[in-house]
């Protein structure tokens, strides 16, 4: 069972009678379903559908916490609170009181801390959250391998804020989006994108012969014309925003590398379907 500290997470308090009403509005998954010992994952868009942050939402108690990218976190309070109203609901950040971790393997014991499936797939492992540091046996880099083996995108490493659209990074297959919920901010592109079939690019995870890309590194075809970009990655791994009709035409250039798609058993491919 490793165990990583992920000293880049945060944590968020969501307190008040309203607090799962008030966040179900917002966000694009379920949170009024979740039951204790569980977690959410969901973003939050803008009005017009794009991507702004992602998070695991878990209750504890009497209250939401919502591990989040710890860059993010001070800014999440301030938009989010911008819908208080009447909202009988407070909101801060608790960054400074939680540790996150991540493990993958067995389950780690619950006495280690507030322990949860990673919602998203099978595989993925568990979100600890603890008041003080755990005894690790693994490192952030060795999550990050881990979860790249997976094809699963990390937030602002992958997505690009106000610009992408959910279902490019996974999040239909990866269980962020409620499709029978009620209405939240950005769920018309949502769900336009996939019930008329608009979906044009999509995160995939990449092997890497070479050197490594760097974020935003255009990706040619063996005709040089351009076909997607680099994002995250390390150790010859990666994910890269790549076009859905040009996938046929792998390997890869981007840089001096060799950039191979590598299609996870989880991800469904419009075209791949239609074949």
């Amino acid at each position: 069972m490793p165990i990583a500290l992920l000293p880049d997470r945060g944590v968020l308090e969501l307190a008040g009678p309203d607090r799962v009403a008030f966040l179900q509005g917002l966000v694009s998954n379920d949170v009024a379903t979740i039951p204790e010992g569980q977690a959410a994952w969901a973003a939050l868009l803008t009005p017009q559908g794009k991507w702004l942050a992602d998070f695991f939402v878990i209750p504890s108690g009497e209250v939401l916490l919502v591990d989040a990218e710890r860059a993010q976190a001070g800014a999440l309070v301030q938009r989010l609170s911008r819908f208080r109203l009447r909202s009988k609901v407070t909101l801060r950040d608790a960054s400074d009181e939680w540790h996150v971790h991540a493990a993958w393997g067995a389950a780690p014991p619950a006495a280690t801390g507030l322990v949860v499936p990673d919602p998203r797939l099978e595989g993925a492992g568990w979100r600890v959250l603890a008041a003080a540091p755990l005894a690790t046996d693994a490192t952030e880099a060795d999550y990050d391998r881990h979860r790249l083996a997976l094809g699963l995108p990390d937030g602002s490493r992958d997505m690009e804020g106000e610009k992408s659209v959910l279902l490019e990074g996974g999040f239909d297959e990866l269980n962020g989006v409620s499709w029978s919920k009620g209405c939240y901010m950005g769920q018309e592109l949502t769900a336009r994108t996939r019930y008329r079939g608009l979906l044009k690019r999509r995160l995939v995870p990449v092997d890497v012969d070479g050197a490594m890309p760097a974020r935003g590194t255009a990706l040619t075809d063996a005709k040089g014309a351009e076909i997607g970009e680099m994002r995250s990655g390390r150790d010859g791994q990666g994910i890269a925003l790549l076009r859905i009709d040009a996938l046929d035409r792998a390997p890869f250039r981007g840089g001096e590398a060799v950039v191979t798609p590598r299609i996870p058993g989880w991800m469904r491919l419009p075209a791949r379907e239609e074949a």
